[in-house]
């Protein structure tokens, strides 16, 4: 199977003033349609530094990266943005969902930016259809503020997707969300996982890690490792367990002494 992402001997060098900052040093890898990969490191590892390179957001400072067979680094900057637009979807940690705008309207904003024209009707169509894909077409007349964090997120999920992306892109989605929100919002990138969408998601957190299926290490811009993982956490056995310990709590808390 061809790579969807392959780099080659990828280096990023930033110049601070007298001293060269290398961000990252040398990376080979390759990510194939249908891999749900986490970017794992410390601060300073390199990381996002990579996640912005392969989101076509920084440009390598020597090395190849072909993106489904182009070669990303001889594209211009309109046609990196058409690569962004089109080729890839990001989540991050703060949602960046436009305050006044309800999620439908969030949602569709990407349309807007493409090469081709979508009439109105087919733009409310598709973006209905992505939140109902997260599981929140009931709340697509909502603001951001009448929203949890976890919907925040889904709505942020479901706006990646409505340019149905080849790569999905999340850096830290989970930093700002409880421990049960986060394994609400695993669950739906498992599920999108499972569809056949392939997933890069930068964590710093072993337990989230644990539900991709391949872990990628970094130190000092290098890849250290890079392994499946062997005992996979899944969401929805996770949730249940969740569900079930409340449950317990909520009686334990009630029976008489």
């Amino acid at each position: 199977m061809s790579a969807v992402v392959h780099l080659q001997d990828i280096h990023k060098t930033y110049d601070s003033g007298e001293v060269a900052v290398h961000a990252v040093r040398g990376v080979t890898i390759e990510i194939h349609q249908g891999d749900f990969l986490a970017i794992m490191g410390a601060s300073g590892s390199g990381k996002s530094t990579l996640m912005n390179l392969i989101g076509c957001l920084d440009r390598a400072t020597r090395g190849n990266y072909l993106l489904d067979g182009t070669n990303v680094s001889a594209l211009d900057r309109n046609e990196l943005a058409d690569i962004r637009n089109h080729k890839l979807g990001f989540i991050f940690q703060g949602f960046n969902l436009l305050s006044r705008t309800t999620a439908l309207e969030n949602v569709e904003l990407p349309m807007l930016y493409g090469r081709h024209h979508v009439s109105g009707k087919a733009m409310r169509e598709r973006a209905l259809h992505c939140l109902q894909i997260v599981g929140l077409s009931d709340r697509a007349g909502h603001f951001p503020s009448q929203l949890s964090g976890g919907q925040q997120q889904r709505v942020a999920i479901a706006r990646a997707l409505v340019n149905e992306p080849q790569i999905l892109l999340a850096d830290e989605p989970t930093g700002n969300l409880d421990s049960k929100t986060s394994v609400e919002v695993m669950g739906v990138f498992q599920q999108l996982n499972a569809a056949g969408i392939t997933i890069l998601m930068v964590t710093h957190e072993l337990d989230i890690a644990n539900y991709c299926r391949r872990n990628l290490v970094m130190r000092d811009g290098h890849v250290v490792s890079d392994t499946p993982v062997g005992r996979r956490l899944d969401a929805k056995t996770e949730m249940q367990r969740i569900l079930a310990a409340e449950a317990e709590a909520k009686l334990t808390a009630v029976a008489p002494t």
